[in-house]
């Protein structure tokens, strides 16, 4: 009942920034939380930021100050605002959500820093 669609990756040089985007097909309101993981080649899936429906985030620590996770509720969008992009931030993207008792996952957007 929940269908989440990643956009806005590519390829960027270190230092610059990429926007982010995971349409929902419900209003994200009732998606709470969601949240933004990344999988590089060969690594596991790790966290990378969470917004709740009150507005609170969270980030990992990899990327706290760089990165900013937030909504847009009439749009039904969450973003991801990366700047200061390094290559080690070079993974695919996810957005992800809990509801109705399981997880929801986007396709994934790909992000491709160089240095």
């Amino acid at each position: 009942q929940v269908q989440l669609v990643e956009s806005g990756g590519g390829l960027v040089q270190a230092g610059g920034s990429l926007r982010l985007s995971c349409a929902a097909s419900r209003n994200i309101f009732s998606l709470n939380p969601i949240h933004w993981y990344r999988q590089a080649p060969g690594k596991q899936r790790e966290f990378v930021a969470t917004i709740t429906s009150g507005g609170s985030t969270n980030y990992a620590d990899s990327v706290k100050g760089r990165f900013t996770i937030s909504g847009d509720n009439a749009k039904n969008t969450v973003y991801l605002q990366m700047n200061s992009l390094k290559p080690e931030d070079t993974a695919v993207y996810y957005c992800n959500t809990m509801k109705f008792g399981r997880n929801y996952w986007g396709q994934g957007t790909q992000v491709t820093v160089s240095s």
